[in-house]
């Protein structure tokens, strides 16, 4: 029992198991990461429905609308 296979995927998410919330050096802070599968996604699902992250969210499982639009707004962010 105590051999487990951790490189198994179950239900093909191997992209939830790419997809990590990992506390930054500021502690209470939480810093999103994202998968490369996920960020394609995001980026197409972007370009056809716009800032509709709940639809956004809504193909990439395991994701919220407000982690979507900030991780979007954090990535692309159009101000300067």
């Amino acid at each position: 029992m105590a051999d487990l296979d951790t490189n198994s995927s179950t239900c093909g998410t191997e992209a939830q198991v790419d997809s990590i919330v990992e506390v930054t050096s500021k502690g209470s802070e939480k810093e999103l990461v994202f998968s490369e599968d996920e960020e394609i996604l995001i980026t197409r699902m972007f370009n056809l429905v716009g800032e509709r992250w709940s639809l956004i969210a809504g193909r990439i499982p395991g994701r919220t609308a407000e982690e979507i639009e900030k991780y979007w707004n954090s990535r692309y962010s159009t101000s300067q």
